[in-house]
């Protein structure tokens, strides 16, 4: 959800004084970062998975308060609409079988927070947009009562004049509309790996990453259909980067003042630049003074997590030191457990195996290359004509059955996980992938059979999501 804060309204002094203690925050991080001062505890990792709470006839339900009361997992949280949560998992060491373990804990999360939904008649379903979500659903009645999120939504209009927010998408339909807050932001549930950085190859996994997130993002796509028009294969992309731009300049797509967006480039010697990035070119939305130490970084960690990039550096504070984490946020939410623990394990085990066979990436696949790619693949998923290094060129599809998956395996047993684990894992991508159903193509599949029915739509979804099976093998 995002670090709470305890007030929604600022004066001027709140934002000079958060700007200079942002100042001196990042030039702290400048000196630990020069003078090798991180901490380094090799390769850990953890998600969080975001989901939607729906009732019997598959609406949004706007509950969270309630299903939140009925559960004592504190790794269950709220998120910016009633009708949203996140459920976070422990951190662990990419080691022995990682996936086996974080496959039962999101399981047992799951089922607790289902059985919490249950008690107030409502489900919780894995998507990266509910098909039958209306407008009228994503309205400021149904935002979560917290100064965060207000203090989000007014911060935002104010930067932008009072000027309404424009949603512009074309795709195999069209749709535009304007809004005057941001809860459009609460359309896009997403699945968000974390991976703890080597302190001294940090940015060779951070541009993996982003070299990675064509693929990651068509495999994994699962949002076709947004207020019941078929757009792209994964619309939650342009949906969220215009639900919170916060000037009138920003494109519907990536830019480098973009708020939310692929990022302005890669990271050269250290992803220190991307902290003074976000110190120069993008505005205090949350202007929250902390009573903390400077060594904490809070006011540097507040503001990052106001700029939603889509590959996003971290940086965590703890009794050994600093640590730097990326956070991967290009894939959907669900459509099951089996499918997101794939997922997972197809993209550290990429990001690992280019990160350290691939020192020249950088100059083998061009950024404007790795960004163009990403946007061919939201729109148009496995199917998308895409660049790979040194100029190779096929489809998504090719790209990732004859190069990354391999790569995937390679990597994974480069980080000593073992493989009869991991292998399990990447079948489901492979087959997956290898049928071309994703969770997007499935549903667009049911509406050509059945019709355009939204709330059928999504309760058949919900059904075949509840059975656990990954999505290649669900029937129409």
């Amino acid at each position: 959800m995002g670090q709470e804060i305890a007030k929604s309204r600022f004066s001027a002094a709140d934002f000079r004084r958060f700007r200079q203690a942002l100042k001196e925050e990042t030039n702290l991080l400048s000196e630990w970062i020069n003078k090798g001062k991180l901490a380094d505890d090799g390769l850990r990792f953890g998600l969080e998975l975001e989901a939607w709470l729906i009732d019997g006839h598959g609406s949004p339900a706007p509950l969270s308060d309630r299903v939140l009361g009925n559960t004592t997992d504190p790794r269950v949280e709220n998120e910016l609409a009633l009708f949203n949560l996140e459920i976070n998992t422990d951190v662990r060491d990419l080691l022995n079988a990682p996936f086996s373990a974080l496959s039962n804990e999101l399981s047992k999360r799951l089922l607790n927070a289902h059985e919490a939904a249950q008690q107030e008649d409502a489900a919780v379903c894995l998507i990266g947009i509910l098909p039958s979500a209306t407008e009228a659903d994503v309205s400021l009645d149904n935002i979560t009562p917290s100064p965060r999120y207000s203090a989000l939504n007014e911060q935002v209009l104010a930067l932008r004049n009072g000027q309404p927010l424009a949603l512009n998408i074309e795709g195999t339909e069209q749709i535009s509309t304007t809004r005057t807050d941001v809860m459009l932001e609460a359309m896009t549930t997403s699945l968000q790996l974390h991976l703890q950085l080597p302190a001294d190859r940090a940015s060779y996994y951070f541009n993996a990453a982003i070299a990675l997130s064509a693929a990651t993002v068509a495999a994994a796509a699962n949002s076709p259909y947004f207020f019941g028009r078929r757009l792209w294969e994964e619309t939650r992309i342009p949906v969220f980067e215009q639900a919170v731009a916060v000037t009138q300049l920003e494109p519907g797509g990536a830019g480098t003042l973009a708020r939310v967006g692929f990022g302005s480039g890669y990271a050269r010697d250290s992803l220190l630049d991307f902290f003074i990035e976000n110190r120069q070119h993008h505005p205090v939305l949350l202007p929250m003074l902390l009573d903390t130490p400077h060594e904490q970084l809070a006011h540097l960690r507040l503001h990052n997590g106001t700029i939603w990039r889509w590959n996003r550096p971290l940086v965590e504070t703890t009794e050994d030191g600093c640590q730097l984490r990326l956070e991967h946020r290009v894939m959907a939410a669900g459509p099951t457990i089996s499918d997101v623990i794939a997922n997972a394990a197809f993209f550290y085990g990429a990001v690992a195996e280019l990160a350290e066979s691939e020192k020249r990436l950088i100059e083998r696949l061009p950024f404007h290359v790795a960004e163009q790619n990403f946007y061919r693949a939201a729109r148009y998923g496995l199917s998308a004509e895409v660049e790979w290094l040194d100029g190779w060129y096929g489809t998504v599809r090719e790209l990732i059955l004859d190069k990354l998956l391999p790569a995937a395996r390679r990597g994974l047993a480069r980080a000593a996980v073992n493989m009869k684990d991991a292998g399990e894992h990447l079948k489901v991508i492979e087959q997956r992938v290898a049928s071309g159903q994703t969770g997007a193509a499935w549903q667009a599949n049911w509406v050509a059979k059945h019709g355009h029915d939204m709330q059928a739509l999504t309760l058949a979804y919900l059904e075949q999501s509840r059975s656990g099976n990954p999505v290649h093998t669900w029937q129409l």
